[in-house]
């Protein structure tokens, strides 16, 4: 089944929803492979240490099936991208960003094969390029394309999940590939970055990862969501500190390995590449910033036809209540 298709059935049944939550001493939380700081704390356990609770952490590949868990009521919890929070938000999903995960800068890129004769923008008209529809990834590979003027009816996107994506460059069969690590850093053993994440932020579409949380589910454990967002916080904190001993500690880069697959050189380069807010940070962003952002991608994904409604304010997608609460707790 199409996976635009798939969240919509989810969505739309979601409106329905029978209010049922799973308790505090027991949460499943979503998680991608992205790398950041937090992947350390998740290693270590800190967030049940933190909570007091059992949590059971799943492994997604792409953002529209951590939603599509959210609701059905399976995830609690989840980390995804601007685009399909975008997306969520349109459909009426019932969640709220509590914390912005990361600014999105070079752990996401467009790489192009070698032997692919793709020198430039132009030349990827009537060529493959994979990407997981209604990722960050896929919003920004059509914001790149309405930048260089391509119209996205000629070239060949194809909707697949990274572990595909990866199977699907090492046969041959796709020419360019949007999409994050582990299968960016295998993209780019044999072919080149024709732009990032960064690049497309400046030519106006700026793209984020988030957590989110069912607003049921906030709402009867405010403080679960408060000492995870706090443990998150701490965990940035120790990398933005001091950056060059936090990537010399060999541990740390083993526990990012486990979990998201990503390969050691690999780290300090996609680190590097995006920001992750600290709590004075996240206090300014989770307002108009991020809302501006969720109704710009939002409008966009609706002129690309990939969302049929919009909201009249997306603010109530958005949250800083639990970023300020975790503020006032002690660091750990």
């Amino acid at each position: 089944m199409h996976i635009y298709r798939r969240f919509t059935i989810a969505a739309l049944a979601l409106l329905a929803f029978s209010g049922t939550t799973i308790a505090a001493d027991e949460v499943t939380i979503a998680y991608q492979t992205g790398v950041d700081p937090a992947k350390v704390a998740q290693a270590d356990g800190l967030y049940e240490k933190a909570t007091g609770a059992r949590i059971n952490w799943r492994k997604f590949d792409a953002g529209a099936e951590v939603l599509t868990a959210i609701a059905s009521g399976d995830v609690q919890i989840g980390y995804v991208g601007s685009s399909p929070i975008a997306a969520a938000a349109s459909k009426g999903l019932p969640v709220v960003t509590f914390l912005v995960a990361a600014q999105l800068g070079g752990s996401e890129a467009l790489v192009v094969r070698n032997g692919s004769k793709i020198a430039k923008p132009e030349n990827l008209i009537g060529k493959k390029i994979a990407v997981p529809f209604v990722s960050t990834g896929h919003y920004s590979l059509l914001a790149a394309l309405k930048h260089w003027n391509i119209d996205p009816s000629k070239v060949q996107i194809i909707n697949l999940r990274p572990p595909e994506i990866t199977a699907a460059w090492q046969r041959g069969d796709i020419d360019a590939t949007y999409v994050w690590d582990p299968a960016l850093g295998k993209a780019k053993e044999s072919g080149k970055v024709l732009a990032t994440s960064a690049d497309v932020g400046k030519w106006g579409a700026p793209t984020f990862d988030g957590w989110i949380v069912r607003k049921d589910f906030a709402e009867k454990n405010p403080d679960f969501v408060t000492k995870f967002a706090r443990v998150t916080l701490d965990a940035y904190a120790a990398y933005r500190t001091n950056p060059k001993a936090w990537l010399g500690n060999a541990d740390n880069l083993d526990k990012v390995v486990r979990i998201t697959g990503a390969k050691k050189e690999d780290i300090a380069g996609l680190l590097e590449g995006n920001v992750f807010p600290l709590a004075k940070e996240q206090s300014e962003l989770l307002g108009k910033p991020t809302v501006k952002a969720l109704t710009d991608t939002a409008g966009f994904l609706k002129e690309q036809g990939k969302v049929d409604t919009l909201q009249s304010d997306y603010a109530p997608f958005v949250s800083s209540a639990y970023i300020s609460k975790a503020s006032t707790l002690a660091a750990r």
